[in-house]
């Protein structure tokens, strides 16, 4: 807990910072469905029959998951905190709909015939009958909408809509448990100091209606007054995966070599990266440079000019445990040495990324061409390996073409379990025993798995073999993990803009586009 606290203690300006995030989209979700909520509730409660297909379409609403959703909506409104503020109200619709609908309909029928008796119209039993009785149950959703928004609104900081999951997904890339903590910590609290805060508004509103007409206003000021200071940021931005944010060799270090100014980072998963700057919503994104998606969306790669970003070997990276068990894998690998080179990996994800070809099928005629034999897809009967790779379309080639090597060279059986996500993941994954083995890069490991400290790095600089000597040296010596041969090629970071703006602009180097933010600025 120490490590937590002390990085509480330092990162508080940013902790708040997201905190006021992820209230703000919260609330104004909140807001809204708590509005349309009632009104439907209301509604169906006078057209019952009604009720049964609008409750039905709210239901199948909330069995979308969070991320199908949040990928909906950015085809049609972008990304940043209106997709994610429009999946938070379509979440809160539901209980507050249901609970508005039942505390109505549940009053008992002898109240109901107690006001007309009195002379009341329907519109006095609806406010002076229906609605007090019911505040309870309609409360209940609201808090219910209200916990289902704090929740959600971390997966937010996927597509730069900010709050509390920036420090989580941070947390997941660089496997650190102290960012998810500084992240998952304040979401807790703030939805349980959030549902205290309606529990006192609830017995306000039984005390005096009146105050809530105040409650509301003081809330719609607040989100005004936000939305007003959220629009008014004339940065321009650059896309980034929450790892890069982070790393001792990331954003912070970059900005600081070439000077940058005026400049946003929004953490954004991959694939949303790249789409985001093909159709203008950031103006430059931190990308990998054997990614497909480069030639496919058109891109270009600035010239690192400085020498920023080292070169980086790629190599299967396994358990100690699985090798002792099958030796045979040493040698089945060391055949692929070197045989991937930048400009083939690049084509291969082109094909995946662009040309929609099946990761299978690349890695067979990729395997072919290089005269490996490809035909045996085999379930072998002298053991049983597995190959875990992340969630980008390199692990899946790379998976599958570790997959034919092994199939064709032995009598294993291989089973595949891509998609794993971050490198936190994998490497548990790893670790437990789940996976044998999985393709991973030495900056990676440097950085993220051995958490490599500035002495360290100064005496290996941007030595691509000193890096991969040191990293394998280590990942044996803590973890009981081998590396094995690289593959050849060099996967490491890049800044990456729209070729045609960049030709516009004259923009070649990053230390070009360091001085077109200085210009924009000025």
């Amino acid at each position: 807990m120490a490590r937590f606290f002390d990085f509480v203690s330092t990162r508080y300006p940013d902790i708040l910072s997201q905190t006021l995030e992820h209230i703000y989209l919260t609330l104004i979700s909140l807001f809204i469905a708590t509005a349309l909520g009632l009104f439907l509730g209301i509604y169906l409660s006078r057209k019952r029959k009604a009720s049964g297909g609008i409750l039905g379409v709210l239901g199948v609403i909330q069995t979308i998951p969070s991320i199908a959703m949040l990928g909906l909506l950015i085809p049609l409104v972008g990304i940043g905190a209106v997709p994610a503020i429009i999946a938070l109200f379509l979440y809160a619709l539901l209980p507050i709909v249901r609970n508005t609908f039942t505390g109505i309909t549940e009053v008992e029928d002898a109240v109901i015939e107690a006001a007309k008796g009195m002379g009341m119209t329907n519109k006095q039993i609806l406010l002076k009958v229906e609605l007090p009785l019911a505040v309870p149950i309609i409360f209940a959703g609201i808090r219910t909408a209200m916990v289902i928004n704090v929740g959600v609104a971390t997966l937010g900081a996927l597509i730069n809509a900010g709050g509390l999951g920036k420090f989580i997904f941070r947390g997941i890339s660089l496997y650190d448990p102290v960012r998810m903590m500084a992240g998952a910590i304040p979401a807790a609290l703030l939805a349980l100091s959030l549902d205290f805060l309606l529990g006192q508004v609830q017995k306000i509103i039984h005390r005096r209606s009146s105050y809530v007409g105040i409650f509301a206003g003081i809330i719609t000021l607040f989100l005004v007054a936000y939305t007003a200071l959220s629009l008014n940021n004339k940065h321009k931005l650059l896309g980034s995966n929450p790892e890069f944010v982070e790393r001792l060799d990331g954003y912070q270090q970059l900005a600081q070599a070439y000077q940058f100014s005026n400049l946003k980072v929004a953490d954004m998963e991959a694939g949303l990266m790249y789409y985001s700057l093909a159709s203008k919503r950031v103006d430059a994104v931190v990308g990998y440079s054997t990614d497909g998606r480069i030639e496919a969306y058109k891109l270009k790669i600035l010239e690192d000019d400085k020498s920023y970003f080292p070169p980086y070997y790629v190599a299967p990276m396994i358990r100690q445990s699985s090798v002792l068990k099958y030796p045979q894998l040493i040698q089945i690998f060391e055949k692929l040495a070197g045989k991937i080179s930048e400009t083939e990996m690049v084509f291969l994800n082109y094909l995946v990324d662009d040309k929609k070809m099946q990761a299978r099928k690349v890695a067979e005629d990729f395997m072919r061409k290089k005269g490996f034999k490809t035909a045996k897809y085999y379930t072998g009967n002298k053991g049983e390996i597995s190959i875990g790779g992340k969630k980008f379309t390199e692990h899946f080639i790379l998976a599958e073409i570790f997959k034919i090597l092994i199939e064709n060279n032995s009598n294993l059986k291989v089973n595949l379990k891509t998609g794993l996500g971050g490198t936190q993941i994998a490497f548990e994954a790893l670790k437990s025993g789940e996976i044998d083995l999985y393709p991973e890069y030495t900056g990676t490991a440097l950085f993220v798995l051995l958490k490599t400290q500035a002495e360290q790095l100064k005496t290996l600089g941007n030595n691509r073999q000193k890096v991969y000597d040191y990293v394998k040296t280590e990942m044996k010596k803590r973890f009981d993990m081998l590396w094995l041969s690289p593959l050849g090629f060099n996967n490491t970071y890049a800044i990456l803009m729209r070729k045609k703006q960049a030709e516009q602009l004259g923009i070649q180097t990053i230390s070009d586009f360091s001085n077109y933010l200085l210009q924009v600025k000025q």
